[in-house]
């Protein structure tokens, strides 16, 4: 008897919608018990909702994702846990976007290997893509940078007794800690920002 149907989405993010996949699974006429989302990063399988769908699987049942990214990214892990799911579990799994890859048809030696070739090229590709992604974010880091774009939230101004208390801690009318406390700041920050405000150019510097 077949088994039952199953239906995946993830996005990479809570922000990013997952419309379009949830509209494919209900096209399917997949129960809603049976799809599962999961917003984060496919970087690996260590996914809540992942993990509870395969933990429910059963021989025969059926698996649809929308594309193989929406599997996994990582080249590695997408072939360890399409053998798992096809071999050791007995599940049939169909790539919407890619009709080669669907396990019901071609169970010869040839259909296997002929999705065997089109399943590690499209693993590939996705890794390949999340790579060129890490890769274009850093260099575009690295630009604004170069372009004086600081990153990280703004630094706290400063509190408005704060050059007159770094005045007396520096004539030795106050220790370092009653400075800070002061200030309502911790020892290492006072310090910090009095050392900053030390070296700033003479423009910078306050009145």
């Amino acid at each position: 008897m077949p088994g039952s149907i199953y239906g995946y989405i993830r996005v990479s993010s809570t922000d990013q919608n997952e419309d379009r996949q949830l509209l494919a699974m209900r096209a399917l006429e997949i129960p809603e018990k049976n799809i599962f989302t999961d917003k984060q990063s496919g970087k690996d399988f260590q996914r809540v909702q992942y993990q509870r769908m395969v933990g429910r699987f059963q021989t025969d049942d059926l698996l649809y994702i929308k594309s193989i990214d929406r599997l996994g990214r990582n080249y590695t892990e997408i072939l360890e846990q399409w053998r798992v799911l096809t071999k050791d579990r007995g599940v049939d799994i169909v790539v919407l976007d890619m009709p080669l890859l669907d396990t019901r048809r071609g169970k010869d030696l040839m259909g296997t290997f002929l999705s065997d070739i089109v399943l590690q090229v499209l693993s590939f590709a996705a890794e390949n893509e999340r790579s060129n992604i890490r890769q274009r974010q850093a260099e575009g880091i690295a630009a604004a940078k170069a372009k004086g774009v600081k990153f990280g939230r703004p630094a706290a101004p400063l509190p408005d007794n704060f050059y007159e208390i770094h005045q007396k801690w520096r004539s030795k009318g106050l220790t370092l800690r009653e400075a800070a406390s002061a200030c309502s700041m911790p020892v290492g920050t006072f310090y910090s920002k009095a050392l900053r405000l030390e070296n700033a150019p003479e423009d910078q510097a306050a009145p």
